[in-house]
């Protein structure tokens, strides 16, 4: 591996960090209903982060975006709007599973499906197979599909225990956690897809003085765009039928402006992990899938050193928490295994 390569993985790990870190501020979140958080959280990350990151980083995207063909940018902000769904459903499934156990079933199927599926539609995954990263390609996601399993599994374990299961999660419910985290597994590819299909875009900010490590800024705020457009509709029409919409404005007896600010830190939080997502990515050539790939085995493991963090394996048996920290262990290896075959 070089140590360009090698470069790379740590600063998408650095990102994946962030990302497996922001729905701690969650936790100072007081008087609101879930609908209400997750607003106010992807009105930051979704729209003021990006735009605000795109001014600083790439301050000819205006002139970029007018460059791109229309169906290009519709393609990105349709995929953002089926990612929001998987966005939806993932603050469900960390609702009802905890933040570890819901990031690694929702993140694994993400990884798996996210990685593949762009080099399978555009032919970039038979030029793989010419050498040996293929074969390290699918050795990574299955390393990392028996981590996540290892993970999974850990956590059924923890489940089962009496007087753990609910813990610091008092919602937890695993019939609906794992409803929610099926789905985001299955539609919050879309995002991976989205990047790849925002090449275009990326192509013509670095042609608008954009430089190369922060060629995907102008793309993400175009495919969260849409995202943001499937989170709002949703979480006002759930306001409204929770009578929830007064929370925004008077809450706890009085304008809840804490809770935007601990709203507005998870959203910087979870944006900035695709600032070092992309940075990594961009070095990584025409392989630049499989920087997904690692980026979602890496938040899966900083997801669950969080959930020990918090209490969510408190009082757990040794042998689940054995079985726990070999899954993270696996999972650490399949990151290496998949940015490996970008370089062979």
């Amino acid at each position: 591996m070089s140590l360009f390569i090698l470069y790379g993985i740590l600063l998408i790990s650095f990102g994946a960090f962030m990302s497996g870190s922001f729905a701690i501020p969650f936790d100072k979140v007081r008087a609101w209903k879930w609908e209400n958080y997750w607003l106010a959280y992807s009105l930051f990350g979704l729209v003021i982060v990006p735009f605000l990151l795109c001014l600083l980083f790439a301050p000819g995207f205006l002139n970029a975006l007018r460059e791109v063909p229309a169906g290009t940018l519709s393609t990105v902000f349709l995929l953002g709007a089926l990612y929001g769904l998987s966005n939806l459903t993932f603050g469900l499934s960390l609702r009802y599973l905890g933040i570890s156990l819901g990031y690694a079933l929702s993140l694994g199927l993400m990884m798996a499906i996210g990685t593949i599926l762009p080099p399978l539609l555009d032919g970039r995954l038979d030029k793989l197979f010419d050498g040996s990263g293929g074969i390290l390609l699918l050795t990574g996601i299955a390393t990392s599909l028996v981590g996540i399993g290892l993970s999974g599994y850990a956590g059924f374990l923890k489940s089962r225990q009496a007087g753990v299961a609910e813990g610091v999660n008092r919602e937890f419910n695993l019939r609906k956690g794992l409803g929610a985290a099926l789905f985001v597994g299955v539609t919050g590819s879309a995002a991976a897809l989205g990047i790849e299909q925002g090449a275009p875009i990326a192509r013509a900010c670095m042609a608008n003085g954009t430089p190369s490590l922060f060629q995907d800024s102008a793309v993400f705020l175009v495919l969260y765009g849409g995202a943001f457009v499937t989170t709002l509709i949703w979480c006002l029409y759930m306001s409204v039928k929770s009578r929830s919409l007064k929370n925004f404005a008077y809450s706890g007896g009085r304008f809840p402006w804490p809770n935007y600010l601990w709203c507005a830190l998870a959203g910087f939080l979870w944006y900035v992990n695709f600032v070092f997502f992309g940075m990594g990515k961009s070095g990584m050539g025409e392989y630049s899938f499989v920087a997904w790939g690692i980026l979602m085995t890496m938040t899966i493991v900083f997801a669950s050193l969080w959930g020990l963090y918090r209490g969510e394996w408190k009082n757990v048996s040794r042998k689940v928490r054995a079985l726990m920290w070999t899954g993270l262990a696996v999972l650490v290896t399949a990151s290496l295994l998949i940015g490996m075959s970008s370089n062979s």
